[in-house]
């Protein structure tokens, strides 16, 4: 089974050739060398396959890049706002070792409660918030100094001390 990972999403149209901007959470500056295809979620929880022409960085946190098949603005314009995926293997070869994205796939351990894997990592101006499926609901889990304990890379784990009462309100 392929383990996807979320890597960001496409914010806009470029030129009139069907290049797109790939707004992303690598946190470094790249051209996603060695990748030959990414995944687009054109429905919920789909994920199709789309072949990479050529991508060329814009910065740390954009890529300019063009997919086959895509050959017009109107083309790529069905695809802005459209999440786009990384294989395991891919995104851990390109993204950052210290951004937050990595922490995809880690255990969160409130104290010594399993409380599940990170599903999807949200950048915030003054935190971090963890997404996990906790009793089958959607559960945010803020990450910042006060309540992050520490994280296990070896393990794939993040230790928090959550504020009593936060996890209550999920129930």
């Amino acid at each position: 089974m392929n383990e996807y990972f979320n890597i960001g999403k496409f914010i806009a149209s470029f030129g009139l050739q069907g290049e797109l901007v790939l707004q992303h959470a690598l946190h470094k500056k790249t051209a996603l060398k060695g990748i030959d295809a990414l995944f687009v979620e054109l429905l919920k929880d789909s994920r199709l396959p789309y072949f990479i022409e050529y991508a060329r960085p814009k910065d740390d946190q954009e890529i300019f890049i063009k997919l086959e098949g895509i050959d017009t603005r109107e083309a790529s314009n069905k695809l802005v706002k459209k999440k786009v995926w990384l294989s395991r293997n891919d995104f851990l070869k390109h993204a950052d070792k210290s951004s937050p994205v990595t922490l995809l796939g880690y255990l969160v351990i409130n104290e010594d409660e399993v409380l599940g894997p990170v599903e999807e990592v949200i950048e915030q101006t003054h935190q971090v918030l963890l997404r996990i499926n906790r009793h089958n609901r959607e559960t945010f889990i803020p990450l910042h100094e006060q309540t992050l304990q520490k994280i296990d890379h070896k393990k794939k784990e993040v230790h928090v001390i959550l504020p009593d009462g936060l996890l209550d309100i999920y129930k």
